[in-house]
C-alpha cells in the first residue's frame, strides 16, 4: 500500500477543491490551480480532508496514487502560502537587476543575459546578489530557479556562479606547483 497516496490531504480555511472534465482545481487565496486527474485515482472529500484511493494495486497505478496525492498537496501549499526558491550570485563583477518582467544577469560572460519571467512567477532581487523566485506553482518555481542556477552553475574550483542558498559547493585543490 502506499505510504503517501493513503494519507489524507488536509484543505487550510479559504481553500476550496473541486473536480470537473477528469481535472482537478484548486483555489486559494493566493490564486488558482489545475492539472489534469490519471485515470484510476477517485477522490472523496470529507469535509476539510481529501482522501485519494486506487482502482486496483497494478504497479502503475500504485505510483501514480503517491503521485497524485503529493501533487494535490502542493497545489494546496501553492494556493494558500506559496513557493519561495533563494539564490546566490558569487562573484567578483557578477549581479542581477531586475528590469520590468525580465531579469539582466552579468555573469562574467561577454554579454549580459536577459531572462523574461514565466507566468505566474515573480523575482526579486535584494542587493544585486540574492535573487528570490516565488509563485503558487511548486514546479515552476523549481524549474526557473533551476534555469536561473544554469546560466552559471557554481565552479568547482572558485565556487563562483549561481547556487541555491544554503547549497555546499566542495572546492577542489587547484595545481600543485613543485
Amino acid at each position: 500500500m502506499s505510504r503517501i497516496g493513503s494519507q489524507p490531504v488536509a484543505l487550510p480555511k479559504g481553500v476550496t477543491f473541486a473536480l470537473a472534465d477528469g481535472q482537478m482545481h484548486v483555489k486559494g487565496p493566493k490564486g488558482t490551480l489545475s492539472r489534469k486527474v490519471v485515470d484510476g485515482i477517485s477522490f472523496v472529500q470529507q469535509g476539510d480532508l481529501v482522501v485519494l484511493s486506487r482502482v486496483n494495486d497494478t504497479p502503475t497505478i500504485k505510483a501514480r496514487h503517491g503521485l497524485m496525492r503529493s501533487l494535490l498537496n502542493n497545489m494546496v501549499i501553492g494556493v494558500s502560502q506559496g513557493f519561495v526558491k533563494q539564490l546566490e550570485i558569487i562573484g567578483v563583477g557578477y549581479k542581477a537587476e531586475k528590469l520590468g518582467n525580465k531579469l539582466v544577469l552579468n555573469l562574467g560572460y561577454s554579454h549580459v543575459i536577459e531572462y523574461p519571467f514565466p507566468e505566474g512567477i515573480t523575482v526579486s532581487v535584494e542587493k544585486n546578489t540574492k535573487l528570490a523566485v516565488s509563485g503558487i506553482d511548486k514546479e515552476k518555481v523549481g524549474q526557473t530557479a533551476a534555469v536561473l542556477r544554469g546560466f552559471r552553475p557554481p565552479d568547482s574550483y572558485k565556487g563562483k556562479g549561481v547556487r541555491y542558498q544554503g547549497e555546499h559547493v566542495r572546492i577542489k585543490a587547484g595545481k600543485s606547483g613543485q
